[in-house]
This record gives C-alpha cells, sequence and structure tokens, in this order.
C-alpha cells in the first residue's frame, strides 16, 4: 500500500471549443499528506511524484449538477492502493455551471467527457508513463452512472423516444454504478452492448433513482453479463458522497444529509475498499 498524490488538470474538448477541469489521484511514495481544495481536504499529497510501475486507471463520475470534489473517500483509497483515478466535472452538469442539469445534452456529452478525461491522463507527463492502459474502470454516481453505463456500450433515450447520439469506449473493462440514472435506458434494447462486469450499489431509502427502477432497467442487461447489485441498507441518494465538512452539513442542503439513523461516515469507512477489492479481478 501507498499513500495518494494529486494534482488538478484541465482536459479539452475541441469540438466543441471548451476546457473542464479535473482531479486526479494516483499512487505515490510520499509521506502521507493533505491537499485542501475550497473546503474539502483530500488526504493526498499535492503534486506528488508517482510511485513507480504502471497502474490501472478509472474515471469517477460525478452526479447531475454535482461536484468532482464529492468523492474523496473512494478516489484516495483508490489511489493509495495502486490506481489512478481521474475526477472530472462535467461541463454544463456541474455545481457551478447548471446550464445542462437533467437534459438529454448532458446525457449525450458526459461518456464522451470520460473518455477525453482518461485520454488527458494518458497523455499527461507526470502520469502517463505509469498508466496501465489494459486495466481502466468506469466509476459513477447517479447521472455519473449513466455516464459509466453508455461508456460500456450502453444507449440512453431522449425524452422524445429516440436514441442519443453517445460516445462508448471499448478501453473500459468494468464499471462501479452508484445509485445509476438509469431512467434514459429504457428501452428495451439499451443495454444490449454492456458485455464488461458491473458492480451496482442501490441504495434503501433513494428518492431520486429507486432501487426498484434500477434493478428493473438492469434486467435487460444481457444474459451473459457480471451484475452485482448490492442494497445499501438504510441509506439515501447522496450516501455515495463523502461526508461533507461539518460546517456544510444543514437540513437545507440535501446532499449532505441521510436518513434518520444512517451513518454516513460509518459507511464511506468500507464503501472504498468494497470498490477496490471488486475491481482488483475484473481489470486484472
Amino acid at each position: 500500500m501507498a499513500n495518494a498524490g494529486l494534482l488538478t488538470l484541465t482536459v479539452a474538448d475541441p469540438a466543441l471549443a471548451l476546457e473542464y477541469p479535473a482531479v486526479v489521484c494516483y499512487p505515490t511514495d510520499a509521506a502521507s499528506s493533505e491537499t485542501m481544495l475550497g473546503p474539502y481536504r483530500f488526504d493526498a499529497g499535492r503534486d506528488a511524484p508517482v510511485a513507480p510501475g504502471r497502474h490501472a486507471l478509472a474515471v469517477l463520475s460525478h452526479g447531475g449538477g454535482g461536484s468532482h470534489l464529492l468523492y474523496r473517500s473512494i478516489a484516495t483509497h483508490l489511489a493509495a492502493h495502486g490506481w489512478i483515478v481521474v475526477c472530472p466535472e462535467h461541463p454544463g452538469d456541474n455545481r457551478n455551471d447548471r446550464s445542462l442539469v437533467n437534459t438529454d445534452t448532458a446525457a449525450a456529452r458526459r461518456a464522451r467527457h470520460a473518455s477525453l478525461a482518461l485520454d488527458a491522463v494518458i497523455a499527461h507527463a507526470q502520469l502517463g508513463p505509469h498508466v496501465d492502459v489494459a486495466r481502466i474502470a468506469a466509476i459513477g454516481h447517479s447521472m455519473g452512472g449513466l455516464t459509466a453505463l453508455t461508456m460500456l456500450g450502453g444507449q440512453p433515450w431522449s425524452r422524445e423516444r429516440v436514441p442519443l447520439e453517445v460516445h462508448a469506449d471499448a478501453r473500459v473493462r468494468a464499471a462501479v454504478l452508484m445509485a445509476p440514472a438509469t431512467d434514459w435506458f429504457m428501452a428495451p434494447d439499451s443495454l444490449d452492448h454492456v458485455r464488461a462486469p458491473l458492480l451496482v450499489y442501490v441504495a434503501e431509502h433513494d428518492p431520486v433513482t429507486p432501487p426498484a427502477g434500477v434493478r428493473a432497467v438492469l434486467t435487460h442487461l444481457p444474459a451473459a453479463t457480471p451484475c452485482e447489485i448490492r442494497e445499501v441498507s438504510g441509506g439515501g441518494h447522496f450516501a455515495f458522497l463523502t461526508p461533507f465538512p461539518e460546517t456544510m452539513r444543514r437540513p437545507d442542503f440535501p446532499p449532505s444529509q441521510d436518513p434518520s439513523g444512517f451513518d454516513r461516515a460509518a459507511f464511506h469507512e468500507r464503501l472504498p475498499k468494497e470498490i477496490a477489492d471488486w475491481l482488483l479481478p475484473h481489470v486484472s
């Protein structure tokens, strides 16, 4: 086990003439350290040297209107256990720019922007030489689950019931979906081309992506596609976000809140390890 390093980079989308930020966590042999990005503490040293060797690569896609800074526990745990994890901020579908939130345009662009983030890491002077391009995974929460499913070959449909023009990524060998937004995949053949293994988390008290709805959509996966579904007892839709700083936890900020009796901090003591343990054999 190493420690986690952290750097920030800018991802370019020449086709749309735009750029967007990403945070990358990665393994390092440097001493344990912390980095503050805004109000959020990452257990990772800023610009630490990358640990020797080649490491698996994952893209972690945030929820609709959310932030790439909200999955720190997952990203830094994976980094300390040998992964390079890139967390992009999806253009137009984030906390700073909500112009495309919950739109077909966002659904259509997300997978491509996740793939461009992977490309940026592979091309990066410091990170690229340490990427094992044969071991790539996708992780996503809510609309990030749509991102990951689309990268694996899923076909989202618009509200007008026409297929969206999307970007699959054959490099992705496995995916972890957390409370995924599956309503875009209601057409019976939407998941016909998803063949890579899936680990899917649903939360018992999730009104946004209810477990029953997610399970119903996933019945359309090909019979041969490995899919493990785990239900988070007592959890809500935002259980998968790293616990917020105490100063941000208030009733009028729903992402910081959980159903009564649910201990998010305790859940995040085990969730990152579960994800790491599941991913290891599926990308090796």
